[in-house]
């Protein structure tokens, strides 16, 4: 009788599963919206950081800029990966074109992650010069994929 119970019960919580297996694809659309813009947010709070440096808002402290560069390339790897299909819908201010241009999106992506490791070595070397060049170059690469493919806020 023990193999029948056991049998009824996973039946049973099988069929109980299924509805949220159902909203499964639904919620990991929101997860990967929220996931990729806690890593933005991140990226944007340690390269703020490190544009104050640039910008003499604040001194240039090579250790303070090098623990905010090496985690900007950090997290600058994170977010790609979670512009999953349909998470073009929802809470996003990621524009459609995303998805349907997903080779030059990606490009866009790596130039911003390879200025960012620029900034990592320049903070590295303590080369203001280089460092302040690398934030303009990133910056300027973070903007173009921000303007062909960010909804304004």
């Amino acid at each position: 009788m023990k193999p029948v119970r056991m049998s009824l019960l996973c039946a049973a919580a099988i069929a109980l599963a299924l509805p949220a297996f159902a909203q499964s694809p639904a919620k990991a659309q929101e997860m990967a919206i929220k996931y990729r813009q806690a890593a933005f947010t991140l990226m944007g709070a340690h390269f703020g950081a490190l544009a104050a440096m640039a910008k003499g808002k604040v001194p240039f402290d090579a250790k303070v800029a090098t623990d905010n560069a090496n985690l900007a390339v950090q997290l600058s790897r994170l977010p790609f990966s979670h512009f999953i299909p349909g998470s073009d819908k929802g809470h996003t201010a990621a524009l459609p074109k995303i998805w349907t241009e997903k080779d030059k999106f990606e490009a866009k992506a790596k130039t911003m992650q390879d200025a960012m490791v620029k900034v990592d070595e320049a903070a590295k070397a303590g080369n203001l010069e280089a460092f302040k060049s690398a934030v303009g170059e990133t910056g300027k690469a973070c903007k173009s994929c921000h303007d062909d493919y960010r909804k304004e806020s």
